[in-house]
């Protein structure tokens, strides 16, 4: 294995575009924390690039931050934290979850564009991401963006990129905006309810004027682990802002939905870390894991489905209902595959293989199979920004031959 660790991003466009007149591919790693996430897809040559993590320009009056892509999510959130300042997406620490150590990087976060809870309210690190410096497939050196939101004329560069698994270019400087943190935040938690039932409540608070800053179901097995409450599914809801607002749209939440008992802000951050982390709310380390993103509405019926026609052996739901995490035996052939994917297609949604062996992340398609005319403008986006396939070859889809 060849390891290249540049430190700056002349070197970078040298290392990509000598890759490139040899059809050489580049496994772009920055911490390794989501090296088990997408495709298995091995390179021989690495490029590392832990190495751009200063360059820190960060402007609390301004709520905007710039770091170098290697730079790590936890340094990040403890800068913002002294300034009781956050990232608005809440990025989820999935360390235990893909056996992993640390917390990543900043460009790992943008490249996959991960989102906690609070994608209900917030959106995804793609609807922060202000601009960037990086280098494409070609190796030439290119920014986009700025940092201020209203800067964009043409094409918003940026937003391709979110998500992108870094299959399109590198990404060595990135801007995003922040926002202040809540001054408190509690759990109004209702007890009993079925997954119809708390998709109904979900919905309901989630358009209500009380500001609902996630909102989640957990069925009982999945409760008695992150709460100790045994026997009973568990809805959450999660208020967040100025201690008076908060405790005023709580009580006007409650008087809604006609239930629910309050949990205080220590016990809800920890419950809703566990939620975000999503580890600790299953059966099993080893258990093959499917992320679902049906309409909420379906939710419980694609739950349902599943169910009654695979060995589900734990389930939760986020982002109300728009967010389903489906755990399976490990032993379910090619991971249940054409099973989740037909019953989410029929709840209007799409689905991906988080968690799996190696040999199924290369059997079995990672993300959701595109459409003829999606493919097709993926195909010429990744010929604009990469036409010899230098950059992740092979993390996303199966390499065209």
């Amino acid at each position: 294995m060849t390891i290249h660790k540049p430190l700056e991003r002349a070197h970078v466009a040298d290392i990509i575009s000598q890759a490139g007149a040899t059809s050489t591919a580049l496994a772009i790693v920055g911490s390794g924390s989501k090296l088990r996430l997408g495709r298995h897809a091995p390179c021989a040559d690495h490029l590392d690039m832990s190495g751009f993590a200063d360059g820190l320009d960060y402007q609390p009056s301004e709520l905007v931050l710039t770091a170098g892509a290697g730079t790590l999510l936890s340094e990040i959130e403890a800068l913002l934290a002294k300034n009781r300042q956050m990232l608005a997406f809440e990025p989820p620490d999935w360390s235990a979850l893909l056996g992993a150590r640390g917390t990543g990087t900043l460009g790992g976060l943008i490249a996959t564009n991960i989102a906690g809870p609070r994608r209900v309210k917030s959106g995804a690190p793609r609807d922060h991401f202000l601009g960037f410096h990086g280098v494409n497939g070609r190796g030439e050196m290119f920014k986009a963006g700025g940092r201020v939101v209203k800067n964009v004329t043409g094409y918003d560069l940026a937003k391709i990129q979110a998500g992108a698994f870094g299959t399109l270019a590198v990404l060595t400087d990135i801007t995003l905006k922040v926002v202040p943190a809540p001054e408190t935040s509690v759990t109004l938690v209702l007890r009993g309810q079925d997954a119809a039932q708390a998709v109904a409540s979900m919905a309901q608070a989630l358009n209500s004027p009380h500001e609902v800053s996630a909102a989640a179901y957990l069925p009982p097995d999945a409760a008695a682990r992150a709460a100790g409450s045994g026997g009973e599914g568990l809805t959450l809801l999660r208020l967040e802002g100025h201690g008076p607002s908060v405790t005023f749209r709580a009580g006007a939440l409650r008087e809604m939905l006609a239930a629910g008992d309050l949990l205080p802000e220590v016990a809800s951050v920890a419950l809703w870390r566990d939620v975000a982390a999503v580890q600790p709310l299953l059966q099993r380390a080893d258990s093959l894991l499917w992320k679902l993103n049906p309409v909420p509405a379906t939710a419980p019926s694609v739950l349902a489905a599943l169910q009654s026609s695979l060995p589900v052996i734990g389930s939760f739901m986020d982002w109300g209902g728009g967010l389903l995490w489906i755990e399976l035996d490990p032993a379910v052939p090619q991971a249940g595959a054409n099973v989740i994917r037909k019953a989410v297609a029929a709840g209007g949604g799409h689905a991906m293989l988080l968690r799996a062996p190696v040999d199924l992340r290369v059997q079995v398609d990672v993300f959701e199979p595109p459409a003829a005319g999606l493919a097709a403008l993926t195909a010429r986006i990744k010929a604009a920004y990469d036409p010899a396939d230098v950059l992740n070859r092979g993390r996303m889809y199966q390499p065209q031959a």
